[in-house]
C-alpha cells in the first residue's frame, strides 16, 4: 500500500483552519480562452495543446493561443443538469503511445436514474479537434438513483499505477457514506482495467465492497497525490461551513455525516459533533465554505516559493488559494485570485474556480465554471 503521512486523528492532531494570511504573490493574469460550457476539468497534452471537459457532455482541444476546436466526437451520452454532465478526464500514463484518455461522468441507467461512471477510450487529434473510440466503461458506481447532485469526482493516478475515484454520497443518500455496501460517499481504487488491487482494505470482507478505498466522504471535486509522499489528498464540500482538506489514509473513515465541522442549510446540527475517536481528522477546513474544487501541487519553476504548496479553488468563495504546509500544519494561506484581484480579465464578472492545473512550464491555470467560461494562466509579475 501507499505510505501515508500520519496526520488526522489517528496521530492525535486535531483539525486546523484560519491560517495566518500570506502575503500577495505579485502575478501576471492572462486570459487564454473564454466562451467554455461550464468547463469542469484539464489536462496538458504533449504537442502543448490542452483537454478541457464541459459539464454538458463536451471534449474541447485547445491551443496554447486559446483557439478552441470543435467538440471531440464519440463520447457516450451523460446525465446533464445540476451537478450531472462530463466531469473530470485524465490521460492515461502512457497517453503518448496509447492515445488513452479516462473520464468520469453523470451516467444515465435508463430507469430515471444515474450515477458517476468512468470510461476509458483512444483519443485520435484531428486538425478539427479529434475523436473517440471505441469507449470502454470500467467502474459503475452503485447504486443508482434518481438525483442531480454529488457525483464526486476526480480521477487520480496513485504512484503504483492504479486509479483513484471520488464518489459523493449523492446528497440525499448522506448516511450512506458509512455503509461499506456501496459506492457512495467513498473513494474507490481500481487498476487501469477496472480490476480491484488485492491490497485495497475491504477486499475479501463479507459486505464490504472491494474496490473501496475509504469512506465517510461527503462531495470531493479535488484531489490529488502529494509528489513527495505519495499519498492521496483531497478536498471536500461540507454542507453550510465544514469544507475539508483531507490526507486520505487506506480503511479510513472520514466521519461524514457523524461529524462535521458545519451545519446543515436549515441551520441545524448534523451527527454527534465536529469529531470522534476513531474518526479522521481533516488536516485544514473551511467556515464559512468556500466551496472546495480544484487541488493541486506546485511543483514548477516559475514561482520556487511555491514548491510544496498546495493550491486550492473555490466555486461559491470564488477564489484560488495557496496553503504553505510544512510539519503537518498549514502555515499560511494566501488569496492568490477571488473576483476583485482577477477582474482584469474578468471583467468583474464570475470567478468559480473549478479547477486548477500547473502546466508544463510551471504557470497555473484555472478554469471558472460558468456558461461563459473562462481558461486563465497565472505567472510571475
Amino acid at each position: 500500500m501507499l505510505a501515508m503521512l500520519p496526520f488526522g486523528a489517528a496521530a492525535g492532531l486535531a483539525a486546523q483552519t484560519n491560517a495566518p494570511a500570506l502575503p500577495d504573490t505579485p502575478i501576471t493574469l492572462t486570459l487564454v480562452a473564454r466562451g467554455l460550457d461550464h468547463p469542469w476539468s484539464l489536462q496538458f497534452l504533449p504537442d502543448g495543446r490542452m483537454l478541457v471537459s464541459e459539464r454538458p457532455g463536451r471534449l474541447r482541444i485547445i491551443r496554447a493561443d486559446g483557439g478552441m476546436s470543435d467538440p471531440v466526437t464519440g463520447l457516450p451520452e451523460v446525465a446533464g443538469g445540476g451537478q450531472g454532465g462530463l466531469l473530470d478526464v485524465l490521460l492515461a500514463r502512457d497517453f503518448a503511445e496509447s492515445g488513452l484518455i479516462y473520464f468520469s461522468y453523470a451516467e444515465p441507467r435508463g430507469d430515471g436514474t444515474n450515477a458517476t461512471a468512468v470510461a476509458r477510450a483512444r483519443l485520435t487529434l484531428t486538425a478539427a479537434g479529434g475523436n473517440l473510440g471505441p469507449v470502454s466503461v470500467i467502474f459503475r458506481q452503485q447504486p443508482a438513483i434518481a438525483s442531480a447532485a454529488h457525483f464526486g469526482s476526480r480521477l487520480v493516478w496513485g504512484r503504483d499505477g492504479t486509479l483513484f475515484i471520488t464518489l459523493g454520497e449523492r446528497y440525499s443518500m448522506r448516511d450512506s457514506a458509512q455503509d461499506l455496501a456501496t459506492d457512495l460517499g467513498k473513494v474507490v481504487r481500481i487498476t487501469p482495467d477496472g480490476g480491484i488491487p488485492p491490497d485495497n482494505p475491504f477486499v475479501g470482507q463479507p459486505g464490504k465492497q472491494g474496490e473501496i478505498w475509504s469512506y465517510g466522504h461527503r462531495n470531493s471535486q479535488g484531489a490529488a497525490v502529494d509528489p513527495a509522499t505519495g499519498a492521496l489528498w483531497m478536498t471536500e464540500h461540507g454542507a453550510m461551513g465544514g469544507d475539508e482538506l483531507n490526507i486520505i489514509r487506506p480503511g479510513g473513515n472520514y466521519g461524514w455525516p457523524l461529524v462535521t465541522y458545519g451545519t446543515d442549510y436549515d441551520g441545524t446540527a448534523i451527527g454527534i459533533g465536529t469529531a470522534a475517536p476513531g474518526l479522521e481528522e481533516p488536516l485544514y477546513y473551511w467556515n464559512p465554505s468556500i466551496a472546495t474544487s480544484g487541488l493541486a501541487f506546485y511543483e514548477g519553476d516559475l514561482f520556487p516559493a511555491w514548491r510544496g504548496h498546495v493550491l486550492v479553488g473555490g466555486l461559491a468563495g470564488q477564489t484560488l488559494q495557496r496553503l504553505d504546509i510544512g510539519n503537518g500544519t498549514v502555515r499560511g494561506v494566501e488569496v492568490v485570485l477571488n473576483r476583485a484581484r482577477a477582474g482584469v480579465v474578468t471583467g468583474g464578472g464570475s470567478m468559480r474556480v473549478r479547477d486548477v492545473r500547473v502546466a508544463p512550464d510551471g504557470s497555473v491555470m484555472v478554469l471558472t465554471d460558468e456558461a461563459d467560461g473562462r481558461l486563465i494562466r497565472i505567472t510571475p509579475q
